[in-house]
């Protein structure tokens, strides 16, 4: 395994925009971390080509029946656990579309555990705790590059067969391994140098909301840019998911909101029921003929 030094690494770079950052008012402080900030899009945009090369294994992984698991140790575990549990309601999808394995176990995500990101060993028997197949996806999160648990992960996914994927935030990890594809967001010196769960961390949260959002669309889970498979699971969802069949049908509030019920809460099947005028069971089978695809259905 190649390892570059540590204090070459670009996160562990001193900002020159911030060394005074100390001996500044409130106001100021919180315009140089803005100022920064403002730097991450255009850096997470020149990764585009890679993150399609990652939205596309995981589109193949999921139509095959496979998986997508995030592994990170830390903010970068974190951020990956919080992608994957929002999948779900948001799309109404099984739970195990997506996963999140973050070093030292869940209690992690609460209470930092930083010795765990140099346990490689521990990444190993999470992975094979979790049943990972050589036809899963295996995205290892790693800012620096440097978490032994992570670097771990994606050459025990390699050695299986699985897909695999690092993310790092630097030019080059501190720990390289052999990816399937490497995407690299280098987002420079921190405001606290070192301090990773800011710029870099808030590129990691934007490339994750790249990766799973693009894979839901293309699997169908959108209608045009509309929730159209969100879990109706509380009032607030409710009146979304009423107010998307409102708009797609032309019915009034009341009668999307009725047929919402009627579908048992399902957007898309209610959707269905009006345009085709047809019965839920009816509705259920055009959406499985077309492969869940409302657009095909309606269109």
């Amino acid at each position: 395994m190649e390892t570059t030094e540590r204090k070459n690494l670009s996160t562990e770079q001193q900002n020159i925009h911030s060394t005074v950052i100390d001996d500044k008012s409130i106001s100021e402080i919180l315009e140089i971390i803005n100022s920064e900030d403002q730097t991450i899009a255009e850096k997470v945009n020149e990764a585009i080509p890679e993150i399609g090369k990652v939205v596309d294994l995981t589109t193949v992984a999921i139509q095959n029946g496979n998986r997508v698991v995030y592994v990170g140790a830390g903010t970068s575990g974190r951020l990956g656990v919080l992608d994957a549990s929002e999948m779900p309601p948001t799309y109404s999808v099984p739970p195990d579309w997506f996963n999140g394995i973050i070093a030292g176990g869940d209690n992690a995500l609460r209470k930092s555990i930083e010795g765990a990101e140099d346990q490689p060993d521990a990444a190993i028997t999470d992975l094979k705790s979790f049943g990972l197949s050589s036809d899963d996806v295996v995205i290892g999160i790693s800012t620096s590059g440097a978490a032994q648990y992570v670097s771990s992960a994606i050459e025990y996914g390699k050695s299986i067969g699985a897909k695999t994927v690092y993310l790092i935030c630097n030019e080059k990890p501190y720990l390289s391994v052999n990816a399937d594809v490497l995407i690299k967001v280098i987002t420079g010196p921190e405001v606290i140098t070192g301090s990773t769960r800011m710029k870099a961390g808030t590129a990691t949260k934007m490339v994750l909301n790249m990766i799973s959002t693009a894979t839901m669309v293309r699997l169908g889970k959108v209608y045009g840019n509309l929730m159209v498979d969100l879990m109706t699971v509380n009032d607030k969802l409710v009146d979304r998911g009423t107010r998307i069949i409102e708009k797609l049908t032309g019915v009034d509030y009341q009668l999307a909101r009725s047929k919402l019920f009627e579908a048992d809460k399902s957007v898309k099947v209610a959707v269905v029921m009006i345009k085709k005028n047809c019965s839920q069971k009816e509705a259920n089978k055009k959406l499985v003929e077309n492969g869940g695809s409302l657009r095909k259905v309606i269109e």
